[in-house]
């Protein structure tokens, strides 16, 4: 009897440690809402994951596991895309609740960009990492990108207990308000204090308020009119700044009790950052609301970056030891940031090249630039020698993420192409995080077949595009004129030559 007992148990903890959701059911606290593009959050589940919409013909495609619980198969993303470009249209609920997050629509504190107010949906390129060696990827976020769910099933109102885990990109952040996963408010508009319950990860809101110790970025609570790292509403340095490249944060709450909670993704145990009483002045009792909302905040502060791989919404209280399973389950997931952001003809770092125009009718012409704005123009090797070398570039690692590269102009040494409010410029390197970024761009084989498309690292969605002789970062079918997808694909794509000076 015994060792039937021993058997039956030992088979019971191989099931539950399958997946997050099977942990946090049999700790008496079942997920309400499951979101991840890399993975099946039950060990049960084969269904959906999310879905991308090609911008050629706007058509679908719906990823799901490569096998019943397993990770997502990202060859049916990369054989759907190849040769457009992509987006993530939805990311499903696993729970069986229908709680899918699709584009975030308009709110209180900022309309989204496009012409019906609703925010960009993340480019499906972004953010490729591994999980158990097989390649999946990850929602990258960019400022005015975001993701909602105004009318849920089953996630907590107003004071009732809750628990929120995601796994985020530890290096991908900013100060821009706010990059959140959680409880939000059904109106996407600001209705008080304490009508959020969502985990934030960044640098803070630039007000000093709600930071941990160090210059973070933090795991803390967005429980509106306020970020929070623990009870007081200035700091809590208990909350430590994140230095890992993968993140398991926590926010739970109940009654007058909430907590903060995190680790490294990738090894060791789970932290509590802070754990007690609510805080003062609207959030005890709280008014949560229920909506579900990714990388935005609950009035649909837009101005946020981050980077989501899964997360859950859990009714009740989750206890440490059923989080502490969860975590040991994401550390068994084996998630790695080896996946290459880039494909196509190779472009060696150091190399003196030239970009010249895929699209007919106008392949004479190459990027060049006339002072700071980026523009094509028709260069020869019979050109002057000044236009020669307005039109070379040096590659350089790139500066935002040495997986990409940066272009630094050889007439104007220590000056690189970025982007600026959607244009290429050419503007010194000012050693900010911002220009880094901006001026950071992937590789990969053009979108017509031909040469190299670059995307822009910061918004992988966007790409580098001609359009009436000026340079843009563009998305296909976006909101501005020079996102029209008329000739789209050739006017993305480059022939990548060596430098004419």
């Amino acid at each position: 009897m015994l060792s039937w007992t021993v058997l039956t148990l030992a088979a019971t903890v191989s099931r539950v440690a399958a997946g997050p959701c099977d942990i946090y059911s049999s700790g008496g606290t079942p997920c309400v809402a499951a979101h991840s593009t890399t993975r099946a959050l039950y060990d049960n589940y084969s269904g959906s994951l999310y879905q991308v919409l090609r911008g050629s013909d706007n058509a679908t495609a719906d990823i799901k596991p490569l096998s019943t619980g397993g990770v997502a198969n990202a060859a049916t993303q990369d054989n759907f895309c190849k040769g457009s470009t992509c987006l993530i249209s939805i990311i499903y609920d696993q729970s069986g609740r229908g709680n899918h997050l699709t584009q975030a629509p308009p709110g209180g504190a900022a309309s989204g960009p496009n012409s019906n107010g609703y925010d960009y949906l993340a480019g499906a390129l972004g953010a490729p990492v591994m999980l158990n060696g097989q390649k999946v990827y990850g929602v990258f976020i960019s400022p005015y990108t975001g993701y909602r769910n105004d009318k849920p099933n089953g996630i907590a109102t107003g004071d009732e207990p809750e628990g929120i885990y995601a796994v985020f990109d530890g290096t991908h952040y900013n100060t821009g308000c706010c990059f959140d996963y959680g409880n939000a408010e059904t109106s996407a508009t600001d209705t008080g204090n304490g009508h959020m319950e969502a985990i934030y990860f960044g640098t803070g809101d630039g007000s000093g308020r709600g930071i941990g110790s160090g210059s973070g970025p933090w795991i803390m609570a967005d429980l509106e009119n306020g970020l929070f790292s623990g009870v007081d509403p200035i700091s809590n340095p208990a909350d430590p700044t994140i230095t890992s490249r993968f993140v398991t944060a926590i926010v739970k709450g109940e009654p007058n009790q909430w907590a903060i909670r995190g680790g490294d993704a990738t090894s060791g145990s789970l932290s509590t950052y802070y754990s007690g009483v609510r805080p003062a002045n609207g959030y005890n009792p709280m008014s949560k609301e229920g909506a579900i909302l990714l990388g935005i905040g609950g009035d649909n502060s837009n101005h946020a970056q981050g980077t989501f791989y899964e997360g859950v919404m859990t009714s009740g209280y989750p206890s440490d030891a059923t989080e502490n399973s969860v975590q040991s389950d994401i550390v068994s997931a084996k998630y790695a940031a080896t996946a290459s952001l880039t494909s196509g003809p190779t472009i060696n770092v150091g190399a003196k090249i030239a970009f010249r125009v895929t699209t007919p009718n106008y392949t004479n012409r190459y990027i060049a630039h006339t002072g700071d704005t980026v523009n094509t123009q028709a260069v020869s090797s019979e050109s002057i020698a000044s236009l020669q070398l307005q039109a070379s570039w040096t590659v350089r690692t790139g500066l935002g993420n040495s997986a990409c590269v940066s272009f630094e102009s050889m007439d104007t040494p220590g000056s690189f192409i970025r982007h600026s409010s959607y244009q290429l410029m050419v503007n010194a390197n000012d050693g900010t995080k911002l220009f880094a970024e901006d001026a950071t761009f992937c590789p990969q084989a053009g979108i017509n077949g031909e040469g190299t498309s670059f995307r822009s690292w910061s918004y992988p969605a966007r790409y580098f595009r001609h359009y009436n002789g000026l340079l843009y970062i563009a998305g296909n079918s976006g909101p501005h004129a020079f996102d029209n997808p008329a000739s789209f694909n050739d006017d993305a794509s480059f022939v990548v030559s060596t430098s004419f000076a």
